[in-house]
This record gives C-alpha cells, structure tokens and sequence, in this order.
C-alpha cells in the first residue's frame, strides 16, 4: 500500500472526491446475510476511508449515504438505515472533531424522522470548525431534485435571467467545489442521479470491489489513477 501512496504526485490530488457507495445488499446477500448486515459493515469502510482521505490531504469528500429512491425499500430495511445513521453520527463526531474535519449534510433533510434530524443538526453544528477537511454526507439525495429546488429558489427570488453560478450557488453541496474525481463501486456504470450538476467535467474511476471490501488501498489505486489523467475541462 505505501507503495502506492509514493506513487500518488502530491500535486496532483483531487479537491474534492465523490464516492457512489455501492454494494452493501449484494455483499450481505452473497454471504447469506440480512441487508442491513451489509449496511453495517459499510459503516466500517466508510471510517477507513475518511481517515485515508485525510492522510492524503485531501480537503473535500463526499459520499452518497442515502438516496431519494432509497424510500422505496423495506420498512425495516429504513427503520435500520435511519438507526444506523443516528448512531454513527453520534459515536462517530468525537473522532470527527479531534480528526479536524466539518459535517456538511446535502439533501432534503427535513423528510428525515425528526430525532435523526436533531443529531444531524447537533453534530454538524458541534464540528462547524473543522479545519482540516469536510465530510459532505449526500443524505436523501437526489440530483435531479437538486437541480428542481436550486431553480425553483431561483423562481421564489424572482431572479432574472440565470446564469450557471446562480444555479451552482443555490445547490445543496454549496459551497464546495465541483468533484474532481467520482468514484463508484461493485462496478456498475451509471451515476445514479448524483452530482448531475456538479460532476459534468469530473473524472470517473469504477470499481468491480463491492463497498464493504473497498479499502485503502483501492482507495489509494482510484486516487493513483486519477494523478495519472489529463484534465481538460472539455478544452
């Protein structure tokens, strides 16, 4: 793995980076397990792969935790997803804190269950200092709605003729930079109605490894890759 990392030019790190979350039902399944099983061990991963992000110096991450599609599944497949969501956030701010790192939460909260909205608040608050880098949680998202309510602000300000800024700036990720690099795992081609807006010219890196098995070290490979590519911006 350190290997890897010697090969990573410092700079030519991503900004920001995205990660589609993908994998945890079929991880479960494939191992004879609930679900929400998979969900758990997900969490697990996503700790790694925070503090990895940090170590490299990278300033933003993003990762897409809860999408509004999600509503149509189980009841209790929710019920533990909200649990789980609650829980982590809550163990999860001290180290967060210590680690230097800001929550940002983008997404309709407010259809949230109320209790877990309340923790959200609390803990984003509680780590609105954070110096070191932000942990941006795509929570009931979707890029589409995104998109929808930046115009719909728009029409409510009863703004003039709109420029690309005025929608960037009315986004939920706002004020974060546009991801430089989206990565998703279990190896399925498709964006899934994230970041439409933000990821038009970001670089794309797919995984065949489902998420509960992602680790560092393909962490670092994505990240390596990504060093190696010509950006162009559509110039």
């Amino acid at each position: 793995m350190l290997e890897i990392i010697k090969k990573i030019n410092p700079e030519k790190l991503p900004r920001h980076v995205a990660i589609i979350m993908d994998g945890n039902r079929r991880w479960a399944k494939r191992r004879g397990f609930p679900a929400t099983y998979g969900h758990k061990k997900g969490v697990d991963t996503v700790k790694k792969i925070v503090e990895a992000t940090r170590n490299l110096g990278i300033k933003q991450l993003t990762l897409y935790a809860f999408s509004t599609e999600n509503w149509n599944r189980s009841k209790l497949e929710i019920k533990t997803l909200m649990f789980l969501l609650k829980k982590v956030i809550k163990d999860y701010r001290g180290e967060l804190y210590e680690n230097g790192i800001e929550l940002k939460i983008s997404g309709r909260l407010s259809e949230l269950p109320e209790n877990v909205v309340k923790e959200i608040n609390s803990a984003v608050d509680y780590l609105r200092n954070g110096k070191k880098m932000v942990l941006n949680i795509a929570l009931n998202y979707g890029g589409r709605q995104e998109i929808l309510d930046a115009v719909n602000a728009l029409i409510s300000e009863k703004a003039g003729k709109i420029t690309e800024e005025d929608v960037s700036r009315r986004l939920y990720t706002y004020p974060l930079p546009d991801p430089d690099l989206v990565i998703r795992t279990s190896g399925e081609m498709r964006l899934s109605n994230f970041l439409l807006w933000q990821s038009a010219y970001s670089e794309l890196y797919v995984s065949e490894v489902l998420w509960p098995d992602f680790s560092e070290k393909n962490f670092f490979e994505a990240i390596l890759e990504y060093s190696k590519r010509e950006r162009r911006a559509g110039a």
